[in-house]
């Protein structure tokens, strides 16, 4: 593909016949299912569906940390949607979600399945579904929402924004990049500030804002995705870098980042979670990779 100086809008837009983009084979203009298929499922009644990108991730965290917090109701099966496989375009999984974007969730505790999807949603269903990480006290439940509601409008800044023109466009453009990386520096001006003030986003309380939070900036700090911590120079975000810290230190965190995930050695790796046991042995592979 080549680069043109200026690029002049047809009447009518059309999608492109070629592209080398990361994610050309994936993006279309329309809507729904493209293949029949139905989603498998486990002997929980939360069933996951989801990959370990920044948005799975949060609610893997969230169910960890449920179950770390001795909520056992909380037990789930997580599934993985390969994306690049175009998995999520299932009749199955367009049936949770039909925006067809992971991760996607049933509940099956009820008469009547309950799907949720969206990130945030699952988020803010998990948190008043079993009563924790989100403050039980009117005001404090509005400012972690005002904090989760900011991420959830921030990240596709960060991803569809920045990371995509920075790390995965066919060619860079100075433009679109300067764009982006002006928006995420302010974006991570916004949360130094508030970490300033407070040691969590919702105030002295660990919440879904920050769980729903640190996959993204935590992910741009410890250089996970994108490889750009020195670009965005990320080390001065002095109060960012202790949040990221503080909650990667969590075994919940820990635990959660692993599900779903496949990157890395094959031992290293989580494709489905079922049991507890199946996060244990791949902690336990990667401390004796370690050693």
């Amino acid at each position: 593909m080549t680069q043109s100086t200026e690029y002049q809008p047809p009447k009518v837009w059309s999608a492109p016949q070629e592209s080398n983009g990361r994610f050309s084979n994936i993006n279309r203009p329309e809507a729904g299912a493209r293949f029949e298929a139905d989603l498998p499922r486990g002997k929980h009644v939360l069933q996951l569906y989801s990959l370990a990108t920044p948005n799975g991730q949060k609610v893997t965290i969230m169910l960890e940390e449920l179950l770390a917090a001795g909520v056992m109701e909380a037990e789930y099966d997580a599934h993985l949607i390969r994306i690049m496989d175009q998995e999520q375009f299932s009749s199955g999984f367009v049936a949770i979600n039909p925006n067809s974007k992971i991760p996607a969730l049933i509940d099956y505790s009820a008469a009547t399945p309950q799907r949720v999807f969206e990130s945030g949603a699952i988020l803010l269903y998990l948190a008043d579904k079993f009563g924790h990480f989100l403050p039980s006290d009117f005001a404090g439940r509005t400012e972690a929402l005002n904090w989760l509601f900011w991420l959830q409008g921030s990240a596709p800044f960060v991803g569809g924004g920045f990371g995509h023109f920075y790390a995965y466009a066919p060619f860079k453009q100075e433009y679109p990049i300067n764009r982006y990386t002006m928006e995420t520096k302010r974006l991570l001006d916004v949360l130094d500030q508030r970490l300033a003030q407070a040691p969590y986003l919702a105030g002295d309380e660990y919440s879904i804002a920050d769980m729903a939070s640190w996959p993204w900036f935590g992910g741009l700090m410890n250089n996970t995705v994108y490889g750009a911590a020195e670009f965005l120079n990320a080390e001065s975000y002095t109060h960012v870098r202790r949040w990221v810290d503080e909650i990667s230190a969590r075994p919940a965190v820990q635990r959660g980042i692993i599900v779903n995930s496949v990157t890395g050695e094959p031992e290293h790796q989580l494709h489905s979670r079922h049991q507890a046991a199946d996060i244990d042995a791949v902690l336990e592979a990667r401390r004796k990779a370690a050693e």
